[in-house]
């Protein structure tokens, strides 16, 4: 049985991988400037590096713990000697990841103790390779918890980092903003840049959609899929301002502000549902997910109103 330290010094992927992506934001950074377009802003470069740095100290301690816990859930599947590291073993697990990670991704979009966690990687103003390495920080303490069913299947947990670290770099790519549609059969598929730059949006339209990692199938399925509109421009960045290079609001602004709104909640139960209900929640019933509603609403009886 390999131990969780052994896994610790095998779990290495990133560090081939690593070198590449920081290849590809230099010749992406050159392609930016030869065209002309603002897709750098340099300050918000420096502090996604930076919070990518932060994540990996914040993340290391509760990783080792989750890893732990894979070992022993695996060793306790009735499972583990069925599955083993056949190929369709492989193939499936890649699937049953993907689908890990969208409902992470999803929770840490709809639960705003969890998007206080997850909100700095969407802070910034600019979308580019740079801020694919724009790690979530607070989100590091919980997310493993999304993947502990998987040992209970009877995948190990060195295919579990594996896939895992395989499904980030293909993320890594899908944060440039060079790349329009792809064909359709790829964009009906896979998650893509088009589909990834509606994720980061701010706009009302997208909020709150494709959340998915390599694949789109499971926002098209669970009814969080939307397309990116050639008339709407995706505008980038969260709605509370937060001065580019200013590492400690990435890091915390969310949390202050959900931290105040505890204190001032009436109730316990307000408090819960500031906690665990869905950001932009303040007790009227008022969300993202009904603001984009009411937004929708709004532009179909303002465009009916031009047919009559």
């Amino acid at each position: 049985m390999e131990t969780w330290f052994e896994y610790l010094l095998t779990d290495e992927l990133l560090l081939y991988v690593f070198p590449v992506f920081l290849m590809a934001i230099a010749v992406e950074v050159y392609l930016s400037r030869v065209r002309d377009a603002d897709h750098y802003d340099f300050a918000e470069t420096r502090t996604s590096f930076c919070l990518m740095m932060v994540a990996a100290v914040v993340e290391f301690v509760p990783r080792q713990a989750a890893i732990v816990l894979m070992v022993f859930l695996h060793e306790i599947s009735p499972l583990r000697d069925v599955v083993g590291r056949q190929w369709w073993a492989w193939l499936a697990l890649l699937l049953l990841d993907d689908l890990a990670f969208y409902w992470w991704h999803r929770a840490s979009h709809e639960i705003r103790l969890l998007w206080a966690g997850h909100v700095n990687h969407h802070s910034a103003r600019v979308l580019n390779l740079s801020t694919a390495i724009r790690a979530g920080v607070g989100e590091r303490l919980t997310k493993m918890a999304f993947w502990l069913w998987l040992p209970l299947l009877g995948f190990d947990v060195g295919m579990i980092l594996v896939i895992m670290t395989v499904n980030l770099c293909y993320q890594f790519w899908l944060h440039t903003p060079l790349i329009e549609r792809l064909p359709e059969p790829i964009e009906a598929v896979f998650n893509t840049p088009s589909h990834h730059r509606v994720h980061h949006a701010s706009n009302v339209r997208y909020l709150d959609a494709n959340h998915g990692g390599i694949l789109i199938v499971w926002d098209r399925l669970f009814g969080t899929f939307v397309r990116e509109q050639q008339q709407e421009p995706c505008v980038y960045g969260i709605t509370t301002s937060i001065a580019p290079g200013n590492l400690r609001a990435a890091v915390l602004h969310e949390y202050i502000a959900l931290s105040n709104d505890v204190r001032r909640a009436a109730t316990f139960k307000k408090r819960l549902q500031h906690l665990f209900g869905p950001p932009g929640w303040r007790g009227t019933g008022a969300t993202a997910a009904s603001t984009k509603r009411h937004h929708a609403d709004s532009l179909f009886q303002a465009a009916s109103s031009r047919t009559v």
